[in-house]
């Protein structure tokens, strides 16, 4: 048996120049129209590479739905992930009876492993990727794309067990596939460690099947999901290796592989060196239609059993391809490259009732083969998926096919980046990294200058923005707030990318947002002092600063400052970043709480946020959560605070919110769709309500109506909470808790 590569079910890409034979496209577009009526033969629904559709429910998900955020512990003693990676390479080559290695070794697997974990990653909301371990739990461990790798993680159960709770099952995942292509001659390029494992599968629910997944970014049609989703198909890494919805045509299929790599932020380069250094080893599994059996959602006990013979070795169905990629299946090359080159390929049914490809073969010709461990089947032979058939027809893509199989020196540095990019993605900045030898900082990491070398006196720069407060006739408290919130709560804890550290919000495409429109009055406001303090002095400390300040004099608790933040040259990194909540109609329950998740915020903390944003937010020319809501309508501007003067932090929101009955109003010179009191001027934006019609979120609201002092302590811990939510020190460190 040749185990499944982690690409085997995925698909790959990258650029090159040169140009030998490829594919007679139009002789196999010929035999496709023979064969796809072979297809009646072996039904979609029967193959477990198809999609599975979302069930009306989920065993062991409850009934309602939880967006809840990773509780991160801290992490035990480090330990040594080099003696970590030798202990790997000793199970690679210690084949096991439940489940025979291909050509005696695991590496293959050990790769799919790696690649599926990892894989699951996007930027459209940062979820997925391997931090976190999620694949052990559902959905993702019954996805059809991860078959049979229960039993890679079986493999490596000893080396956790070895190494206990130093070595989380995150990093293990990564590094059985690093392991893997160093001990079989691919390069290394480094490790970034300290991933930390969840306790359940809930922070993958969103990636599907499921009813949120279903509420928050619904796939109509299983092969044609769109952003926010990952990839085309629910249940799989990215796109259908068959072809696009199981339609050998690889045109067509090259078009999906570049859309749905760009949703994890890989670039052609990128996918092609990816697919071909993954498909340098291993190969595909379809014994025969049979299946795979059971998922482990569907029998926990026997878990993907195998319908074909013994279900293991020659038998194995995993994908329903079978093949060997290349001839030489544990040895990092560039044969696939040259495969894809000098041969011209056919379409063909494979035993597994799965659409493969095979080399056209020239009279006389042998067909090339892989050896392989079973005594039954000394030689398995080469094929290809239509992913990688797509390769060659694609003019970027095969170009990058024909240098890189001119090229082993750019195509190792090419393979090696790409795969730390898409094992570390999901890491955040490299200070996250636990260990002192990670790689030195990536551009998708975005890093950032070091801070001043020495830091202003923020005393005295809290001193004159109390100044400009004091002299400022009430708008600087909104201004300041707004500004500092709409910088700081651009951070995401799924992937750790945003926040306010690097004060991005002053380059594009931060400061061309909609809902950041006139937070450019707030910066110019804050240039004098910029410019008094000058290079000792950060923008991204003075907005954070000044927006501490503005809560203080509008009633707050005292704040504790952090300083030490840098500024970034540029917005990049920002593109996914935009508020998934704005406060407009569109916006709805279950966006607002994924939202919350996302933040790394508990609705309680939110809901306090929400509040003072309403109490002391900008007051006019206004857009999004912080922002007075007589903001979108100043003919009601004296009307808004019946319990409170003009920018006083108070639980006036709850207050008033309680108090009134609501209804639909749409502002007549703007057109904005908001609620207006029952017979009186005082506003909420559709998003208010949900504290009201939320029984979790009117509970919270009915806490802090009653309590002015608990809003006031919870505003400030969470205020201060977001504010420092983007200073790492190592996985779980911050360095403001010193």
């Amino acid at each position: 048996m040749v185990i499944v590569t982690m690409f085997s079910s995925a698909v790959m890409v990258t650029m090159f120049s040169s140009a030998v034979m490829v594919t007679k496209f139009s002789s196999a577009m010929r035999t496709i129209l023979c064969l796809v009526f072979v297809r009646i033969l072996y039904p979609v629904s029967a193959l477990p590479y198809t999609s599975p559709q979302a069930p009306n429910y989920l065993p062991g998900y409850p009934d309602e739905w939880a967006f809840t955020t990773r509780q991160q512990t801290e992490p035990a003693p480090k330990v040594d992930y080099k003696e970590v990676m030798k202990d790997i390479v000793e199970v690679m080559t210690n084949s096991r009876d439940f489940w025979p290695a291909d050509n005696g070794n695991y590496g293959p697997l050990f790769i799919r492993l790696t690649w599926h974990n990892t894989g699951s990653y996007r930027t459209s909301d940062g979820r997925g990727g391997a931090d976190g371990a999620r694949q052990r739990f559902e959905p993702e461990r019954s996805w059809a794309d991860n078959t049979n790798l229960d039993k890679a993680r079986a493999l490596l159960w000893p080396i956790k067990q070895k190494y206990g709770q130093g070595l989380s099952w995150g990093d293990l995942f990564v590094l059985a596939g690093n392991a893997a292509f160093e001990s079989m001659g691919g390069p290394y390029f480094g490790f970034c460690g300290g991933r930390i494992d969840a306790d359940d599968g809930s922070e993958s629910v969103q990636l599907g099947p499921s009813p949120e997944q279903e509420l928050l970014m619904p796939c109509k049609v299983s092969g044609k999901c769109q952003e926010p989703l990952g990839a085309n198909d629910i249940g799989l890494i990215y796109v259908n290796p068959e072809g696009h919805m199981g339609i050998p045509d690889p045109v067509a299929t090259a078009r999906h592989v570049r859309e749905v790599f760009a949703r994890m932020d890989m670039n052609d380069s990128e996918t092609v060196a990816l697919m071909g250094g993954g498909h340098s080893f291993g190969g595909t599994h379809g014994a025969c239609p049979a299946g795979a059996g059971p998922s482990p959602r569907e029998d926990p006990v026997n878990p993907w059993p195998g319908l074909c013979g013994s279900g293991k070795g020659y038998d194995a169905f995993t994908s329903g391809f079978e093949f060997a990629f290349t001839t030489h299946p544990t040895t990092f090359d560039v044969e696939y490259f040259n495969n894809l080159i000098n041969f011209d390929w056919q379409v063909h049914v494979g035993p597994g009732g799965r659409f493969q490809w095979r080399p056209i073969l020239s009279e006389g010709m042998d067909s090339p083969t892989a050896p392989t461990n079973d005594g039954r089947y000394p030689r398995r032979y080469v094929g290809a998926l239509t992913s990688d058939i797509a390769l060659t027809k694609d003019e970027a893509y095969k170009k990058l096919v024909e240098l890189y199989a001119s090229d082993r020196k750019l195509f190792n540095r090419a393979w090696s980046h790409a795969w730390y990019k898409l094992t570390t993605r999901d890491m955040g900045p490299r200070t996250r990294c636990s260990n002192d030898d990670a790689p030195p900082p990536q551009w998708f990491q975005y890093p950032l200058p070091d801070p001043p070398a020495q830091l202003a006196n923020f005393e005295e720069v809290k001193q004159k923005l109390v100044e400009v407060l004091d002299d400022d006739t009430g708008e600087a408290i909104g201004m300041f707030t707004r500004l500092a919130w709409q910088c700081s709560s651009t951070f995401r804890s799924t992937d750790y990318l945003g926040g306010c550290n690097g004060a991005r919000i002053r380059f594009s495409p931060q400061k061309d947002w909609a809902v950041n429109i006139n937070v450019e009055s707030a910066i110019d406001t804050l240039e004098p002092i910029k410019e008094e303090f000058g290079t000792n002095l950060s923008w991204a400390d003075l907005i954070v600063l000044a927006g501490n300040t503005a809560l203080e004099e509008a009633g707050g608790y005292p704040l504790k400052f952090c300083g030490g933040r840098t500024d970034a040259t540029d917005g990049r990194g920002s593109d996914n970043l935009y508020p998934m909540i704005t406060g407009n109609f569109s916006d709805s329950l279950v966006q607002l709480k994924n939202y919350i998740a996302i933040m790394g915020l508990t609705q309680r903390e939110f809901a306090s946020l929400n509040g003072a944003g309403y109490a002391v937010g900008e007051s006019r020319n206004c857009d999004g959560l912080f922002c007075q809501r007589n903001s979108f309508q100043t003919a009601v501007a004296s009307h808004t605070r019946p319990y409170s003067t003009p920018s006083t932090l108070s639980n006036i929101f709850f207050l008033t919110l309680l108090s009134e009955r609501w209804d639909k109003y749409t502002i007549p010179d703007t057109g904005k769709e908001v609620y207006k009191a029952r017979g009186k001027n005082l506003l909420m934006l559709p998003t208010d309500l949900f504290f009201l019609v939320d029984p979790e979120l009117l509970a919270i609201a009915q806490d802090f109506a009653a309590d002015n002092d608990l809003f006031l302590s919870v505003v400030a811990s969470a205020w201060t909470k977001l504010s420092n939510a983007d200073r790492f020190k190592g996985p779980t460190g911050n360095v403001c808790d010193q």
